[in-house]
């Protein structure tokens, strides 16, 4: 497992390859990566920081996958209706990406038809939302 001083070791690497490129293209990809593991790093400093403040699974007890299953399944159904919830709010161009993402999550021969019922959703669901 990666720890903050190598995500930060990582991003100061790509940090000196941007400067070191003169093709735009790659300088807003690495710096794209500067900014991506920096953010790895801060992380990992924060749950290495708050680790005594999180849950842990009990010691000694087996981890039931069933049960661990159907819970991930659940805090995912959780977090998916709140994003629905806030579609209308999310800049367009992170909805994209998060579009893009979720059709990707599938079949790769089923990719289109995916895409094709992921935007029927979210544009039945759109009409749902409270004026702002």
């Amino acid at each position: 497992m990666f720890k903050a001083d190598n995500y930060r070791a990582m991003a100061a690497r790509n940090g000196e390859r941007a400067k070191n490129t003169n093709v735009p293209g790659e300088m807003h990809e690495f710096q794209k990566m500067e900014r991506s593991f920096t953010s790895l790093a801060n992380n990992e400093a924060w749950l290495a920081d708050n680790f005594d403040k999180t849950l842990h699974a009990p010691a000694g007890e087996p981890l039931d996958q069933v049960n661990l299953a159907d819970t991930e399944e659940h805090m995912l159904r959780c977090l998916g209706a709140a994003v629905i919830m806030q579609w209308g709010t999310i800049p367009t161009k992170l909805q994209r990406e998060l579009f893009d993402n979720a059709s990707s999550m599938g079949d790769l021969l089923r990719t289109a038809e995916l895409r094709g019922q992921l935007a029927r959703f979210l544009h039945n669901h759109d009409d749902e939302q409270p004026a702002a």
